[in-house]
C-alpha cells in the first residue's frame, strides 16, 4: 500500500469536523454472513437508541424478494471503531421488515424476549464464550502454515505453542485482541489451538444479551482483520476431516443462585434439564455439529448426553474448583464454532431458569 493511502486511512478526521461515521453491522440470510455498510453522522453518539434505523436490500442478502427487498436495521449496541478511530463507532444491529417484524434470522429479538424476563433479570446470567476459527489459505482454503495439499506433523505440539513451526498467524490473533478490547468488548484471551491454523479467543464474562452483541462485534472485527492479512477466515466445526481437532465455542454459564453459597445442587439441576432438552439444544448448536461431536478429539459423541468434573470428552463439563468451592459455573462444550451466541445463551438461559419440566 502506498505511503499516501496509509496516511489517508490514519487521518483523524476529529480535528476537522463534529461529524463521525457509523458502520453499521447485520447477520445476513445465512446465520453466519456478517454485513455492514456506512454511513455519516452529525455528531458523536454513545446511545444506540439515538441512533437512527436504517434499511438495506434484503434479496442481496438471502432475507427478502425482489419485488419486496426492504429490510429494516434496528441499531441495538455500540463499539469503538478500531479501523477509523477518533469518535467513529462500530453499530450491531438487528433486522425487522418495514411493518417492525422480527425477520426469521433475527435470533436477537427473541433472545432479548427472554433476558428481559424478571426470573432471568434476577439471575443475572453470565456467559463466557470460546470462539475457536480456523485461518485458511485464500485461494486454496487450506490452513495457514500447512504445507500444500500436504499435512503437518501430528498434533500435540501446536497447542499453546510458540515457534515458526508451531504457530501460524499471530500476528492476526494479536491485532484482533487489541483491536477488540480498543472497541470495548470484554475480550478475557487467546490461544492457539491443538490443530495447526486454528485458534480461539475468549469473550466474557458478561450478562445477558450482551454476549451475544460482544461476539458478534468481535467476529466482525476477526473478519475485517483477516481480510486486510489477505487469509480467509472460517468458522466450520470440522474443517480438516481426520484425526484433527474440530473447532467448537465452548459456554460458560453461571447464574447469581450457581454462584452464591449451595450453589453446585443448583448446577446439577440445570445440568440435568440441559440432558432432558439435549436434542433441541444440539439442533439449535450450529451447522454441520455431527462432523465434530464424534466422541473423539475432545468431544462427546453427539447423541449421548454426558457430564463430568474436569472431563473435556463430556457434554458438559463441570470444573475442579467449582466441585471443591460448592459453587461457580459449568462449560457447555456443544455448541459449534458456527452458533448464533444469541441463539445458544438465550436458550441455555431458558432451559436453566424458565423451563418447567
Amino acid at each position: 500500500m502506498s505511503l499516501l493511502l496509509t496516511d489517508l486511512l490514519n487521518l483523524n478526521i476529529s480535528d476537522y469536523t463534529e461529524k463521525i461515521i457509523a458502520e453499521y453491522i447485520w447477520i445476513g440470510g445465512s446465520g453466519i454472513d456478517i454485513r455492514s455498510k456506512a454511513r455519516t453522522l452529525p455528531a458523536p453518539v454513545s446511545d444506540p437508541s439515538k441512533l437512527p434505523k436504517w434499511n438495506y436490500d434484503g434479496s442481496s442478502t438471502g432475507q427478502a424478494p425482489g419485488k419486496d427487498s426492504e429490510v429494516i436495521l434496528y441499531p441495538q449496541a455500540i463499539f469503538r471503531d478500531p479501523f477509523r478511530r477518533g469518535n467513529n463507532i462500530l453499530v450491531i444491529c438487528d433486522t425487522y421488515t418495514p411493518d417492525g417484524e422480527p425477520l426469521p434470522t433475527n435470533k436477537r429479538a427473541n433472545a432479548a424476549k427472554i433476558f428481559s424476563h424478571p426470573d432471568v433479570v434476577a439471575e443475572e446470567p453470565w456467559f463466557g464464550l470460546e470462539q475457536e476459527y480456523t485461518l485458511l489459505q485464500k485461494d486454496v482454503k487450506w490452513p495457514i502454515g500447512w504445507p500444500l495439499g500436504g499435512y503437518p506433523g501430528p498434533q500435540g505440539p501446536y497447542y499453546c505453542g510458540a515457534g515458526a513451526d508451531k504457530a501460524f498467524g499471530r500476528e492476526i490473533v494479536d491485532s484482533h485482541y487489541k483491536a477488540c478490547l480498543y472497541a470495548g468488548i470484554d475480550i478475557s484471551g487467546i490461544n492457539g489451538e491443538v490443530m495447526p491454523g486454528q485458534w480461539e479467543f475468549q469473550v466474557g464474562p458478561t450478562v445477558g444479551i450482551s454476549s451475544g452483541d460482544q461476539l458478534w462485534a468481535a467476529r466482525y472485527i476477526l473478519e475485517r482483520i483477516t481480510e486486510i492479512a489477505g487469509v480467509v477466515l472460517s468458522f466450520d466445526p470440522k474443517p480438516i476431516e481426520g484425526d484433527w481437532n474440530g473447532a467448537g465455542a465452548h459456554t460458560n454459564y453461571s447464574t447469581k443462585s450457581m454462584r452464591s453459597d449451595g450453589g453446585y445442587e443448583v448446577i446439577k439441576k440445570a445440568i440435568e434439564k440441559l440432558g432432558l432438552r439435549h436434542k433441541e439444544h444440539i439442533a439449535a448448536y450450529g451447522d454441520g455439529n455431527e462432523r465434530r461431536l464424534t466422541g473423539r478429539h475432545e468431544t462427546a459423541d453427539i447423541h449421548r448426553f454426558i457430564w463430568g468434573v474436569a472431563n473435556r470428552g463430556a457434554s458438559i463439563r463441570v470444573g475442579r474448583d467449582t466441585e471443591k468451592d460448592g459453587k461457580g459455573y459449568f462449560e457447555d462444550r456443544r455448541p459449534a464454532s458456527n452458533m448464533d451466541p444469541y441463539v445458544v445463551t438465550s436458550m441455555i438461559a431458558e432451559t436453566t431458569i424458565l423451563w418447567k419440566p
